[in-house]
């Protein structure tokens, strides 16, 4: 099984990806441990020292003016754990809650938290032996990190509350960490608030959205390829030329993806024939500039991202030179900012792919293909309401690409007076890309079966590997009206596992 070394340096999105859904196993650096160790040093230094120090001797928040005497420091710790689980509704998926602890861990390994370095192995063993707590969709504001998520994460650690096992079944976290061996953490000065205070469920959700919006990126180029061929369309608008004069990367790799799709194919170049037309419409023609844009969005959000995983976020901090300081660093703006954008992004690659799809079984402005793509039309319906499917995806993706950060709401007694929703944004998103992947999927649906009715003319090699690929998937071909869900689930599952790419680029060679 692979393995991950965490060390004081941060990690990186593969390694998040290969914790989360891989269930790779992790180790702590020699580095790791020796910086634990030299914190805690620091911290224990503090603590015995009379003179108050935030999250050492003090309350929390609104309470950080009580000085807490060493008698009561523990059960301090353990009850802003307790307290702070507080959080409510559905269950979070399992590879969020592991991104979560994964990342926690991450910082707590930096030597900037003052946390022993038995409660950092303890937190990796509780991870490789594929226990799960139970995290709760609300209860985080964003800010002072995800606290409510990030406590039911420590609650396990501590042997409370609820876990899920290796089995899938949830149990008492008492029950799991026995059998698995684990020893429930007595938590001291400074590591309650330490194992909480931080903007890692934002980030791992931030970090699998992007995995897997680079891939359907890849996959709505192929869509939106087929798509132009089926309609007749003119490739000539996708000229390397015409997208070097217009400079956004995005852009021009969307532009030659699409042309790599279409080479060879006898469908295209044909928008002057029976119905002569100057230009394809917008949703067609401007496919690269769309699809670009949020290339290019995708592009800035990894940047925040790398930024963010390279990070060590705890309140208050441990400095190199023994200081132990309070800050801001946990607040969750620039992450929740880049999550809004890309649900933004997604809701109008969704958009414009919608509107391909209608035009494909629009007979009016689908140049020669029958109503719906329909085997007789009137009698049957077609791909009708499977256009409807996808327009009520599409709607739904544009009330979230409302951005949640956009929002604040007040809390700890107007202590913590500003808030990031970051969490609300990372939720949303990722139904978002779950959207998308279900409109893409309809779009290819589309674009195969109107391809497949254009006959005489023979598509682009790569096309025909995208459609036999799609049939072989279990997605049948045209005629008469069937029970359409299967299909559609069908589709969604072939793109959802990358499927598109791995039928094309072994004829286009590597996408961009």
């Amino acid at each position: 099984m692979h393995t991950v070394v965490v060390g004081t340096s941060g990690v990186t999105a593969s390694d998040v990806l290969a914790v989360a859904r891989g269930g790779a196993r992790i180790e702590l650096s020699d580095e790791a441990v020796a910086a634990l160790a030299a914190a805690r040093g620091i911290v224990d230094a503090l603590a015995a020292k009379p003179e108050p120090v935030y999250g050492v001797s003090t309350g929390f928040g609104a309470l950080a003016t009580r000085h807490i005497s060493p008698e009561l420091r523990a059960q301090l710790q353990r009850n802003i754990v307790r307290s702070h689980a507080a959080g409510m509704g559905p269950r979070v998926e399992r590879e969020v809650v592991r991104a979560l602890m994964f990342l926690r861990l991450k910082t707590v390994c930096s030597g900037h938290t003052g946390v022993r370095p038995e409660v950092a192995q303890t937190m990796a063993d509780v991870l490789n032996a594929g226990i799960t707590p139970v995290v709760h969709e609300y209860g985080s504001l964003g800010c002072s990190g995800d606290l409510a998520p990030l406590s039911h994460c420590a609650l396990t650690l501590m042997g409370e509350g609820d876990a899920e096992g290796p089995d899938g079944v949830v149990r008492p976290a008492g029950e799991l960490l026995a059998e698995a061996g684990i020893t429930p953490v007595e938590l001291r000065e400074k590591e309650g608030l330490a194992l909480l205070n931080g903007t890692d469920g934002m980030l791992g959700m931030l970090v699998m959205a992007l995995a897997d919006l680079e891939t359907l990126y890849k996959s709505a180029d192929v869509a939106a390829a087929l798509s132009l061929e089926a309609l007749l369309g003119t490739d000539k608008v996708l000229a390397p030329e015409l997208h070097a004069i217009r400079p956004h990367p995005g852009q021009s790799a969307s532009a030659a993806n699409m042309l790599a799709v279409l080479k060879g194919s006898e469908l295209t170049g044909h928008h002057q024939d029976d119905a002569p037309r100057v230009q394809d419409a917008y949703s067609v023609r401007c496919a690269p500039q769309v699809a670009g844009a949020g290339r290019d969005t995708l592009a800035h959000a990894r940047t925040v991202a790398e930024r963010e995983l390279a990070s060590a976020v705890d309140n208050p901090v441990v400095l190199p030179d023994g200081r132990v300081e309070s800050n801001g660093n946990f607040h969750g703006a620039p992450v929740a900012y880049v999550l809004d954008f890309l649900a933004i992004a997604a809701a109008d690659l969704g958009s414009i792919a919608e509107r391909r799809t209608d035009r494909l079984l629009d007979k009016n402005r689908s140049h020669g293909l029958p109503p719906f793509l329909a085997d007789d039309a009137g009698v049957d319906s077609g791909l009708m309401i499977a256009q409807y499917t996808q327009a009520a995806l599409v709607s739904e993706m544009k009330r979230l690409a409302v951005p949640a950060s956009a929002d604040s709401i007040p809390s700890s007694a107007m202590q913590e007076d500003h808030v990031s929703m970051g969490w609300s944004a990372a939720r949303k998103l990722r139904t978002s890309v779950d959207n998308l992947t279900r409109v893409v999927a309809i779009e290819l649906y589309a674009a195969t079966r109107a391809i497949e009715l254009r006959e005489g003319l023979t598509p682009a090699p790569a096309s025909r590997a995208v459609i036999d690929a799609v049939r072989a998937a279990g997605v049948q071909g045209p005629g008469p009206d069937r029970f359409l869900a299967p299909d559609l689930e069908a589709a969604d599952a072939f793109v959802r596992a990358g499927g598109v790419v791995t039928a094309v680029e072994p004829v286009t060679g590597p996408l961009a």
